[in-house]
Protein backbone atom coordinates (compact mmCIF):
# COMPACT_ATOMS: atom_id res chain seq x y z
CA UNK A 1 0.00 0.00 0.00
CA UNK A 2 2.07 3.24 -0.86
CA UNK A 3 0.10 6.32 0.43
CA UNK A 4 2.51 9.07 0.94
CA UNK A 5 2.06 12.63 3.08
CA UNK A 6 4.39 15.07 1.65
CA UNK A 7 6.08 17.29 4.49
CA UNK A 8 4.11 19.58 4.88
CA UNK A 9 0.90 17.24 5.11
CA UNK A 10 2.84 15.80 7.86
CA UNK A 11 3.73 18.15 9.66
CA UNK A 12 0.13 19.39 9.98
CA UNK A 13 -1.19 16.42 10.59
CA UNK A 14 0.81 15.44 13.68
CA UNK A 15 0.08 18.88 14.83
CA UNK A 16 -4.12 17.92 14.18
CA UNK A 17 -3.12 14.38 16.01
CA UNK A 18 -1.48 15.98 18.80
CA UNK A 19 -5.08 17.47 20.27
CA UNK A 20 -6.00 13.78 19.82
CA UNK A 21 -6.48 11.26 22.55
CA UNK A 22 -3.04 9.02 22.56
CA UNK A 23 -3.37 6.74 19.96
CA UNK A 24 -4.94 8.32 17.56
CA UNK A 25 -4.20 7.89 13.89
CA UNK A 26 -5.27 9.55 10.44
CA UNK A 27 -8.02 7.54 8.78
CA UNK A 28 -8.42 8.19 5.14
CA UNK A 29 -10.80 7.14 2.49
CA UNK A 30 -13.44 7.59 0.25
CA UNK A 31 -17.38 8.09 0.04
CA UNK A 32 -19.81 8.78 -2.50
CA UNK A 33 -20.57 11.93 -3.32
CA UNK A 34 -20.88 14.73 -6.00
CA UNK A 35 -21.48 14.86 -9.52
CA UNK A 36 -17.97 12.63 -10.43
CA UNK A 37 -19.08 10.01 -7.91
CA UNK A 38 -16.31 9.71 -5.14
CA UNK A 39 -15.22 12.30 -2.75
CA UNK A 40 -11.96 12.02 -0.18
CA UNK A 41 -12.72 11.45 3.70
CA UNK A 42 -10.42 12.55 6.29
CA UNK A 43 -10.61 11.78 9.79
CA UNK A 44 -8.82 10.40 13.16
CA UNK A 45 -9.28 7.03 13.92
CA UNK A 46 -9.49 6.14 17.56
CA UNK A 47 -9.72 2.49 16.70
CA UNK A 48 -8.69 -0.39 13.74
CA UNK A 49 -11.17 -2.54 12.63
CA UNK A 50 -11.28 -5.70 11.63
CA UNK A 51 -11.71 -4.59 7.71
CA UNK A 52 -9.00 -1.97 7.91
CA UNK A 53 -5.51 -1.70 6.79
CA UNK A 54 -2.53 0.48 8.86
CA UNK A 55 0.68 1.70 7.38
CA UNK A 56 2.97 4.74 8.61
CA UNK A 57 4.27 7.45 6.81
CA UNK A 58 6.69 10.25 8.21
CA UNK A 59 6.04 8.57 11.32
CA UNK A 60 1.84 9.23 10.85
CA UNK A 61 0.13 6.10 11.55
CA UNK A 62 -2.27 5.70 8.37
CA UNK A 63 -5.51 3.18 8.91
CA UNK A 64 -7.56 2.79 5.29
CA UNK A 65 -10.84 0.50 4.98
CA UNK A 66 -9.55 -2.67 3.03
CA UNK A 67 -12.14 -1.88 0.35
CA UNK A 68 -10.82 1.98 -0.26
CA UNK A 69 -7.71 0.64 -1.04
CA UNK A 70 -8.23 0.13 -4.86
CA UNK A 71 -8.88 4.14 -4.77
CA UNK A 72 -6.39 5.37 -3.11
CA UNK A 73 -3.29 3.23 -3.61
CA UNK A 74 -0.41 5.57 -5.15
CA UNK A 75 -2.15 8.55 -3.44
CA UNK A 76 0.15 11.42 -2.18
CA UNK A 77 -1.40 13.76 0.67
CA UNK A 78 -0.40 17.23 0.60
CA UNK A 79 -0.95 20.82 2.69
CA UNK A 80 -1.35 24.01 0.83
CA UNK A 81 -1.37 27.78 2.70
CA UNK A 82 -2.55 30.65 0.09
CA UNK A 83 -2.75 33.88 2.43
CA UNK A 84 -5.74 33.18 4.26
CA UNK A 85 -6.66 29.92 3.26
CA UNK A 86 -5.20 26.43 3.61
CA UNK A 87 -6.57 22.84 2.94
CA UNK A 88 -4.93 19.17 2.06
CA UNK A 89 -4.97 18.25 -1.51
CA UNK A 90 -4.76 14.69 -3.26
CA UNK A 91 -2.46 13.59 -6.28
CA UNK A 92 -4.24 10.33 -7.06
CA UNK A 93 -3.17 8.52 -10.49
CA UNK A 94 -5.84 6.50 -10.23
CA UNK A 95 -8.47 9.33 -10.97
CA UNK A 96 -9.79 9.71 -14.50
CA UNK A 97 -12.13 12.21 -14.09
CA UNK A 98 -13.13 15.16 -12.08
CA UNK A 99 -16.06 17.54 -11.49
CA UNK A 100 -15.90 21.18 -12.45
CA UNK A 101 -15.42 22.64 -8.96
CA UNK A 102 -12.69 19.98 -8.17
CA UNK A 103 -14.91 18.41 -5.09
CA UNK A 104 -15.03 14.86 -5.99
CA UNK A 105 -13.69 12.61 -8.79
CA UNK A 106 -14.09 9.07 -11.07
CA UNK A 107 -12.11 5.91 -11.28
Amino acid sequence: MAITLTDRAAARISELLAKQQAGAALRLGVTSAGCSGLSYTMDFAETVGADDVTFEDHGIPLVVEREHLGYLEGMQVDFIREGLNQSFTFSNPNVTATCGCGESFAV
